[in-house]
């Protein structure tokens, strides 16, 4: 977890892997959480190992919860560290748990997230070519990778093209691993025009992501709470047919259930099941 950028932002839980931690005491860590804090926001990375993500829904199911939303996001370890403080930001302003935890999709297209790599040849969560998987085992070559917003690969030199970087103002993040970090202080920083750069630990699973431990992780966000305030703010909110959440975009970020086709709106149930008459029959 990233460090908070002022004293106004909060910490956040991390939750255990399964083997770190027995199902009974992580589902009394989960119920402590929803006694102090009221809705727990669950965010964690589309590669996430199957038995910990099956760890979060059972804990999930045991409890019984509707105050928990399990968020998954396609975005790369430092990514979803960046996405996560920028969560942690916003649980202090005015919006609803359910419009936090529904701005996770919407944030996570304004970070662009990626690697400077030694090999492409372990990579399986970006499209790689054919060539650029021969080209790695090249001694000396160097890959910079974009996972997200669009996936994009060149290979590092004096005549490639820069990765396409965001047109709005952002800081970096560099998560140094084990290679010189000269390119991205040097060439990508000034192409893609940020305004600070800042350096963090290597998460810990990013080396199994990205198929290498011969990296350098970056990460270029959007640094000011107001500009993510307005973000958010600016998005329609609409109210959940089947839990009544709040929300933001296509679907609720707690219980999964998709808008209604706006023609449908109105004649939705207010509590997403069916009212029954005193003495009525339920219906299929």
């Amino acid at each position: 977890m990233l460090p908070p950028t002022d004293q106004q932002t909060p910490t956040a839980a991390l939750l255990q892997a399964p083997e770190a931690q027995a199902l009974e005491l992580a589902i009394g860590d989960m119920h402590l959480l929803l006694e102090q804090h009221g809705y727990v926001i669950a965010l964690y990375p589309s590669g996430i190992r199957p038995e910990h993500e099956r760890r979060l829904h059972s804990i999930r199911s045991v409890l019984e919860s509707d105050r928990i939303a399990l968020v998954k996001v396609e975005l790369p370890p430092l990514g979803v560290a960046v996405l996560v403080r920028q969560l942690r930001q916003l649980s202090i302003c005015d919006f609803s748990p359910g419009v936090v935890a529904s701005a996770a999709r919407l944030l996570s297209h304004y970070i662009y997230a990626g690697a400077l790599l030694n090999s492409v040849a372990k990579l399986d969560r970006v499209p790689v070519s054919l060539k650029s998987h021969a080209k790695s085992w090249v001694p000396g070559s160097q890959f910079a990778v974009l996972a997200g917003p669009e996936p994009q690969l060149v290979k590092v030199g004096p005549t490639a093209e820069p990765l396409t970087g965001p047109e709005f103002r952002t800081h970096l993040l560099v998560a140094k691993g084990q290679l010189p970090s000269d390119w991205v202080r040097e060439t990508l920083a000034p192409a893609w025009k940020v305004q600070a750069v800042h350096e963090t630990a290597v998460p810990t699973d990013s080396p199994r992501w990205w198929g290498t431990g011969k990296l350098v992780e970056f990460a270029a966000h959007l640094p000011d709470i107001s500009v993510l305030y307005q973000l958010v703010a600016s998005v329609r909110r609409d109210r959940c047919h089947w839990c009544s959440m709040e929300l933001i975009g296509d679907r609720c970020a707690f219980c999964s259930a998709p808008l209604p086709a706006p023609e449908h709106r109105d004649r939705r149930p207010p509590t997403g099941v069916l009212q029954l008459e005193s003495g009525g029959r339920s219906g299929p």
